[in-house]
């Protein structure tokens, strides 16, 4: 009988997401993961006023966003061009065009645009009201690594 009944919300749970939109709705998954873009977990912090910005940013050609850290997830999705994220252990990671990440947390990282074309992306901030969605390296004095 428990396995009659797993089955069942088995197959509510696989096929829900479809039958919540009309059959002409297409959904298609852009980014499914619980690790960020590097393998970190991602936790959402407790914070006493949750707020969740979603920007659209413009890189231009030969330009970054400078080092900076998140202490909170950040997802991002490249409508345009090709960005590499330089991480501070001299690694970077490129992200093409139609692509999404999860951003690394508490991490110094520059998000540059090596291309010769704008780069454009989409990105999610799980942040705090009132609270910066970055930290950059030249404001601060807490970004030195352990």
């Amino acid at each position: 009988m428990k396995k009659i009944i797993l089955s069942i919300i088995f197959f509510c749970i696989c096929f829900s997401g479809k039958s919540q939109y009309n059959n002409d709705v297409k959904i298609e998954t852009i980014l499914k993961t619980d690790t960020t873009s590097i393998g970190q977990k991602i936790v959402y912090p407790t914070f006493q006023n949750n707020e969740v910005s979603v920007l659209k940013i413009t890189i231009p050609s030969g330009k970054s966003t400078g080092w900076h850290i998140h202490n909170f997830p950040v997802f991002a999705y490249i409508l345009k061009g090709e960005l590499t994220i330089e991480l501070e252990n001299n690694k970077t990671i490129l992200f093409a065009e139609n692509s999404s990440f999860s951003e690394v947390i508490n991490t110094l990282h520059n998000g540059k645009n090596n291309g010769n074309e704008d780069v454009i992306l989409i990105a999610f901030f799980m942040g705090e009201k009132g609270k910066p969605l970055s930290i950059h390296k030249d404001t601060t004095q807490i970004i030195q690594k352990k």
